[in-house]
């Protein structure tokens, strides 16, 4: 065994993971320390950030230890750890999916994403926190409380996928499984100075799913920066013949990144999408981003798409969803559920079929008019969040420089807007605003998650935010 000095195990903790693997596979370093220093990270952090609600450092040493006696390190992860979102159900481990519902509830199998994930090779560390549910881009639920902002412990990290988000940052894993129904991929990574990637619906399969042609909800990686998010994809992705919308490519595609010349690159941007309320320091950032994608000699036209009812789309079909899974737990466990959620099982029960058909005529024409749009446009570049991290203690902003919000979930609006789109959409970090992390989101047509990559790693490359740790890790 290694004696890694606390400087080393510094370092080892920022490597990317194709660096981690090559320390394995040369055996500079075993499975079992690679995975004993993220469990460390876990244990000196976690009391203060709160992002893991179910850690299992004994099954995963255990998993390393067998990795090292057979010496096999041919996968493409193998002995990299992750935390899968506690909405997954993951065998053997508990899955609480933030409610107090499931509480003590262990699933006897894995979801699909979870088999592909272990498949690789990765060893399971836990379940990162979340929202009731996945409601709501705030994590916080009765059972395990609320997760910070590793940036600033007194802000909120985001969410759904929130408690993924912070454990990133804070170095506990280089990879986190994540999912995106209105931005719970986008904005976390935005709160968390990471990358978060909703991929086109169909990319990443998903089982069980009871809702595979009306479900806007995707599973999707999470990572620092943009090699290890797409050797993550690269594992979650593929075609499934059981889903009849699953794309069939192969996923391998996305190991290998080109650098397209910028200067053939038209570039649509919008700090609001035309009409949503987004806050001064917000606007301000993004003007900084804008700048930076023009130097890098991106042509760059100010505009956005025509999304004339999407607000409507994305609140019929988010209701029509809701009640669609949580019919039977309206009925039976009211008691052990949050107002926020209760009236979105509500909304969705009180549906017609006229509420359902409306919407999905307008969102056929929303189809037409992002298609016109990207005939004109390579790509679209907008704030991942209306907002900064606000108060932890908030559960959801109602209001934006005096524009007063109707729901829990308006304030997300520059990423549900995305979600109704179909496009593929991810989160790059955009810099600080008063210490505090923002993102910016890089839309592409439909079924262009490649080249959405790509102009997500020239941005990377270019500003390097993801390099900057939060303040507490070197305290």
């Amino acid at each position: 065994m290694n004696n890694f000095s606390d400087n080393d195990k510094k370092e080892i903790l920022n490597l990317k993971v194709s660096q981690m693997k090559d320390l394995i596979s040369s055996r500079k370093i075993s499975n079992e320390e690679l995975v004993n220093i993220h469990i460390d990270q876990v244990e000196k952090y976690d009391s203060i950030t709160n992002a893991i609600c179910t850690f299992i450092p004994e099954q995963a040493i255990l998993e390393a230890r067998e990795l090292d006696s057979k010496k096999n390190f041919d996968k493409p992860l193998s002995g990299i750890p992750i935390f899968i979102k506690d909405l997954t159900k993951t065998k053997g481990i508990r899955t609480t999916m933030g409610s107090l519902i499931y509480e003590n509830d262990i699933p006897n199998e894995d979801d699909l994403v979870v088999k592909k994930i272990k498949e690789s090779g990765s060893i399971i560390l836990g379940k990162s926190n979340t929202p009731e549910f996945g409601a709501g881009s705030q994590t916080f639920n009765d059972i395990f409380g609320t997760t910070s902002n590793p940036y600033d412990l007194t802000k909120t990290c985001g969410g759904s996928s929130g408690g993924a988000g912070t454990a990133l940052a804070m170095r506990m894993s280089p990879l986190c499984q994540g999912s995106d129904m209105g931005g719970s991929l986008r904005n976390p990574a935005a709160w968390n100075n990471i990358v978060g990637f909703r991929t086109s619906i169909g990319r990443v399969p998903q089982l069980p799913s009871d809702l595979t042609y009306n479900n806007y909800s995707v599973n999707g990686p999470m990572a620092r920066n943009i090699d290890d998010l797409t050797l993550l994809l690269s594992i979650m992705a593929g075609y499934d013949n059981r889903l009849g919308n699953s794309i069939n490519e192969n996923p391998e595609k996305f190991l290998r990144l080109d650098s397209p010349n910028p200067k053939n690159i038209k570039l649509a941007f919008s700090h609001n999408l035309g009409n949503y309320p987004v806050s001064k320091e917000i606007a301000e950032n993004f003007n900084n981003t804008v700048k930076t994608f023009s130097k890098l000699g991106f042509i760059m036209e100010e505009n956005y798409p025509d999304l004339e009812n999407v607000d409507n789309v994305f609140q019929t079909y988010r209701a029509y969803s809701f009640a669609n899974t949580h019919k039977e737990h309206i009925k039976n466990h009211r008691d052990k559920m949050k107002d926020t959620l209760i009236w979105n099982v509500e909304k969705g029960l009180s549906l017609s079929s006229l509420d359902i058909s409306l919407a999905e005529t307008q969102r056929s024409i929303i189809d037409v008019n992002i298609a016109d749009f990207f005939e004109d446009f390579d790509y679209l570049i907008i704030p991942t969040t209306n907002v900064l991290p606000f108060d932890k203690n908030k559960e959801y902003v109602d209001e934006i420089d005096g524009v007063k919000l109707e729901t829990y979930i308006d304030w997300m609006s520059l990423c549900y807007a995305i979600t109704v789109t179909g496009c593929p959409s991810i989160s790059v970090p955009s810099g600080f605003v008063n210490g505090l992390p923002t993102g910016v989101q890089i839309v592409g047509k439909k079924l262009d998650d490649l080249g959405v990559l790509q102009i997500a790693k020239i941005f990377e490359e270019e500003t390097n935010y993801y390099l900057k740790e939060p303040d507490i890790i070197n305290k």
